[in-house]
């Protein structure tokens, strides 16, 4: 077992999408959820905050729908840093899509919807790190709760897009076997277990209530493939913790290759995941 812990400073970098309609989806991304449109090609479209990648769109016309057993994305997490931005997200889902869910979750307030290829996005903002609640051994403790909505976009500024200080805060993943999950994530990468609920587990580096999620819900039993998550990226504080990243992964049973910035290691359920620093 792995007694190394990744530092605080760890945290999500971009996530890619593997998508069959490029421009109706880097439509959606930038009208309702208020990302910027960072770059457009034939092939990819990047988005974002300011000059800040955030989603990577890549075209594959080819690619089948995700699989219905198939393990990968559960929804990608953009966290706002304010509840009037929060607000402000509220506004423009009522008015360009269709909101699906919202949560309390006593860390957090939290905005569920699905893109038009059925991934799911979360939007949230964090509420001060000191009144996270926490439970045994000083893990932070999550719960779900209703949220007022109408508290929420009764805050909202007006403003159009997602504002700086934005990021993606985590990812959550569909996965075959949480055992195996955590045996890579946690015991191989580094992370920390912070919560665990029925048929779900959540993990973080430094404290922080989950910089990943993962979760048997819906019984995925086959690797990912199709369209969907392609990859997500953890960006580390220093070279020589990628380095010891690098190490541990190339110890163990998943393939490891080289990027021009880090590494990237399809783990678990051919989720593949990418580090840098």
């Amino acid at each position: 077992m792995n007694t190394e812990t990744l530092p605080q400073e760890t945290h999500i970098g971009r996530t890619a999408l593997r998508v069959s309609e490029l421009t109706e989806m880097a439509e959606f991304y930038r009208d309702v959820v208020g990302l910027s449109v960072l770059s457009h090609a034939d092939t990819t479209a990047v988005l974002g905050v300011e000059e800040t990648p955030l989603l990577v769109l890549e075209h594959d016309p080819d690619a089948l729908s995700r699989h219905q057993s198939g393990a990968g994305l559960f929804h990608n997490a953009f966290r706002v840093p304010s509840r009037e931005a929060l607000g402000d997200a509220l506004a423009r889902i009522r008015e360009h899509w269709q909101l699906g869910g919202a949560s309390d979750h006593g860390v957090s307030e939290a905005l569920y919807l699905t893109d038009p290829e059925g991934n799911g996005i979360e939007i949230y903002r964090d509420y001060p790190r000191e009144d996270w609640p926490l439970g045994d051994g000083g893990r932070v403790r999550m719960g779900t709760y209703p949220l007022d909505l109408e508290s929420v976009e009764a805050v909202a500024a007006g403003k159009s897009g997602l504002p700086a200080g934005t990021d993606v805060g985590h990812v959550h993943l569909e996965v075959s076997s949480l055992e195996v999950f955590s045996d890579f994530y946690v015991d191989t990468i580094g992370f920390d277990v912070q919560t665990e609920v029925p048929a779900a587990l959540f993990i973080g580096a430094g404290g922080y209530h989950h910089h990943i999620g993962a979760n048997t819900w819906n019984h995925r039993s086959t690797p990912a493939g199709g369209t969907g998550l392609s990859w997500f990226e953890v960006v580390l504080h220093d070279t020589e913790t990628l380095d010891e990243v690098h190490e541990r992964a190339a110890d163990s049973q998943y393939t490891v290759t080289e990027t021009g910035d880090g590494i990237a290691v399809t783990g678990p359920d051919g989720i593949k995941v990418r580090f840098r620093v």
